[in-house]
């Protein structure tokens, strides 16, 4: 039985995966973009939202974190 934590494959064996982000209000492989606009997407910082959760406390709404 072959284990998760011990597979190792070799670069032939890896499936190429082709990232694609949102610009200008249209989504475009990484890809094509020229050398800066790559440079710049790769010193994008993420991020992660919180949850919010939302009341209802006399008709109007609070927002609790």
């Amino acid at each position: 039985m072959l284990s998760i934590t011990n597979l190792q494959l070799t670069d032939e064996e890896r499936t190429p995966c082709e990232v694609w982000t949102r610009v200008m209000g249209y989504h475009r492989p990484v890809s094509a973009f020229n050398p800066g606009k790559q440079g710049e997407h790769e010193e994008r910082q993420h991020f992660v939202e919180r949850r919010v959760s939302l009341k209802y406390y006399n008709g109007s709404q609070s927002v609790n974190n």
